[in-house]
């Protein structure tokens, strides 16, 4: 019985985590919709994430990435031990042109190869607003 309540236990956690990691660009886009964003200035971004739309879902990944008169030029993949790799391949828009960047978050980028993905500047995503204390009410009443 033990067993399977461990069983049980990890399974749900694990399918949590999987989950999570499955709809990462979500998370991020609603935070960007409800906070907005500052403008992204023209220069290198050392904090951003990409996101990899997949057939399975989202893969997010740390970068960072150049934005030169609004548009991105280069994005570089950061691996575990902090080095940054310059994606080769080239990207566009779905137009064929520079992605550009509204509210923090890039337009959707395709690669040669057909992969898609999204720029997150997660160091402009504006702070959450205040929110009033709610008073407490006498237990007298």
């Amino acid at each position: 019985m033990r067993n399977f309540l461990f069983i049980a236990i990890s399974f749900f956690f694990s399918s949590s985590l999987f989950a999570q990691s499955g709809d990462c660009y979500k998370s991020l886009e609603e935070a960007f919709l409800k906070r907005g964003a500052y403008t992204v200035a023209d220069e290198m971004h050392k904090n951003v994430i990409i996101c990899f739309f997949r057939a399975d879902g989202t893969e997010c990944l740390s970068g960072k990435a150049r934005v030169e008169n609004g548009s991105i030029v280069d994005i570089f993949l950061m691996y575990e031990d902090g080095v940054y790799e310059l994606m080769e391949k080239k990207f566009t828009n779905t137009k064929k042109t520079a992605p550009t960047i509204t509210n923090g978050i890039s337009e959707l980028i395709v690669t040669v190869d057909g992969e898609k993905m999204k720029v997150v500047f997660i160091d402009k995503l504006k702070p959450k607003q205040k929110a009033y204390k709610q008073a407490t009410l006498p237990t007298d009443l």
